[in-house]
């Protein structure tokens, strides 16, 4: 795992490099720093205002008694959102404003889902889903203390 994450930050590193040197390229050293500090001062500022929305969102459905789970991976992929544009480099600036597109972020959202379900049950941590009733089915070995 240490080995993969290394590569990528290798990677990431190649790329943010390479990135920089073709835009400095274009417009000049000077105006690529400047293009880099006000692509994350405009992530930033787009971040909190979609995160401002998010919570209310959150905070709507709270009062409704309901479980925002939709809202809390958003809000998960904002941060990460925010993160990648805090972080100087074209790439990342690039990934960072995707994730603030809505439909992006929906792609992502149910992707995570997927995959956190399926971690779920081939962990054995949640008994697989009756796909024609729409409730769990619970094995002989459930047990309900009281």
């Amino acid at each position: 795992m240490f080995a993969l994450i290394l590569a990528v930050l290798i990677v990431m590193v190649m790329a943010e490099i390479y990135a920089f040197a073709l835009v400095a390229g274009a417009i000049g050293a000077l105006n690529a720093v400047g293009l880099l500090i006000l692509l994350s001062l405009f992530g930033v500022w787009l971040t909190k205002r979609e995160g401002v929305g998010l919570l209310t969102r959150i905070r709507r459905q709270l009062d409704a008694g309901q479980m925002p789970a939709n809202e809390l991976i958003d809000g998960a992929l904002l941060l990460g959102a925010g993160l990648l544009l805090i972080i100087p480099g074209f790439v990342t600036d690039a990934f960072g404003l995707l994730l603030l597109l809505p439909p992006v972020r929906a792609f992502a959202r149910s992707r995570a889902k997927k995959r956190w379900q399926f971690r779920m049950i081939s962990y054995g941590t949640m008994p697989p889903v009756d796909p024609g009733s729409g409730y769990r089915r619970s094995g002989p070995d459930d047990v309900i203390d009281i």
